[in-house]
């Protein structure tokens, strides 16, 4: 790789970092049904944030995992807040599972090393 490709990597990493936070930071105009999923490969345990307004004009989140669970509710807040919420929650949810991938791969890795017998000090 070259000095330019590295520099262009980084532009192109800067400048999608951007785009992310600033689409972060829109709120849909009618927030009621907003919804975020997270990742993993198996539905039955993947994370869902809906963003639910009540009669009265609170929003509240609901947050389920996989099709059938009943959701846990946090609220009632803002629309802003509402939003805010569910954005974060999948954020954190992408770090954590990118984390866990990572660990997994990492291990899985240095099991090859230890079986082709370089382990040995």
């Amino acid at each position: 790789m070259t000095q330019d490709d590295s520099a262009d990597q980084t532009n192109h990493s800067a400048d999608k970092s951007r785009a992310d936070e600033k689409s972060a930071t829109l709120v849909p105009a009618e927030a009621d049904g907003y919804c975020k999923v997270g990742p993993g490969p198996i539905a039955a345990i993947r994370f869902k944030w809906t963003v639910r307004r009540a009669d009265n004009g609170d929003y509240f989140v609901d947050e389920t995992i996989g099709e059938n669970s009943e959701p846990f509710v946090s609220g009632p807040m803002t629309k802003d807040a509402a939003v805010s919420l569910v954005d974060e929650c999948e954020r954190e949810a992408h770090r954590r599972f990118d984390q866990l991938r990572a660990e997994m791969s990492g291990r899985a890795a240095a099991l090859e090393v230890i079986q082709q017998g370089g382990g040995e000090f």
